[in-house]
């Protein structure tokens, strides 16, 4: 279960050394925009360092690599010699390319007897929106995420809530669509100051099926890792539907509101995904 994944600039020895405090069950170490042009080959050769350092309290640790591919060989390779467990993938359009990387990574994977990286794929522009499908069926992805300010600029808009939700949604139902994991919320990340604002859409995000949200900023972790996780409430109104089920009934009430398999299936993941 990954509620938050915490983005940290892998150039910045700051940001590194506290990252496995701040609760984030996911962390991204960025060699993309977060770095200047001028850190970036530094930042990659530190990777074997930063990944130990950022998942030493078990983490997950994801590296999103540059999106040119002469960069992003090199940036997926290091990735791949440091531990990390995935790859988080900007500018992703074209399923021959995923595959392009998948296939670079088998040698050295197999050398070091480690599990295959996974790819998330980062959907940025409108054309990847529209084949967001054809994405997430590309080897080793398990989970799409939309970056709204790239996306925003591409259509030549701002990257408010407004204009960001039927995007977003739609690169959701597509992850939902091939089985993935889908990140992120009917927002900007970019925008992190207002913190009741994110937690509203963190909550608005979970009830539309997402899984989780990176972030920017730690003060935001928590935030992700409650609004994604089930309330105390909904545990304990699942734990009634449950138990109630046990009796063997096609259709029941609980409540006060009618309960059938659906609902019950919606019950036991709630259960399944622990509390708060």
């Amino acid at each position: 279960m990954i509620r938050s994944l915490l983005y940290v600039p892998a150039h910045s020895a700051r940001f590194i050394a506290k990252a496995h405090e701040r609760g984030a069950d996911a962390i991204i170490l960025d060699l993309e925009d977060a770095v200047p042009a001028s850190h970036k080959a530094a930042a990659r050769d530190g990777l074997r360092q930063s990944v130990a350092s950022v998942g030493q309290r078990g983490a997950r640790v994801l590296v999103r690599v540059n999106a040119d591919w002469e960069s992003q060989q090199q940036d997926a390779l290091a990735a791949c010699r440091a531990g990390a467990q995935g790859l988080f993938i900007p500018k992703a359009r074209d399923p021959a390319a995923l595959a392009a990387l998948a296939a670079l990574l088998v040698g050295v994977e197999a050398e070091l007897g480690r599990q295959a990286l996974d790819f998330v794929a980062l959907i940025e522009d409108p054309g990847a929106v529209l084949d967001a499908r054809s994405i997430a069926r590309a080897p080793r992805v398990v989970a799409l995420s939309t970056g709204g300010e790239d996306l925003a600029l591409a259509l030549g808009g701002r990257p408010t809530p407004e204009a960001l939700r039927v995007p977003k949604l739609m690169v959701h139902y597509a992850a939902k669509a091939e089985g993935l994991q889908s990140y992120g919320l009917l927002r900007s990340t970019a925008d992190y100051g207002d913190a009741d604002a994110v937690a509203a859409a963190a909550r608005e995000a979970r009830e539309h099926g997402f899984d989780g949200a990176s972030c920017v900023h730690p003060s935001l972790v928590p935030l992700l890792n409650a609004g994604f996780a089930p309330s105390a409430e909904e545990r304990a109104w699942a734990e009634r539907v449950v138990a109630a089920a046990a009796g063997g009934e096609g259709a029941f009430s609980v409540d006060g509101a009618m309960v059938d398999a659906p609902v019950i299936a919606r019950a036991r993941a709630i259960l399944a995904a622990g509390p708060r």
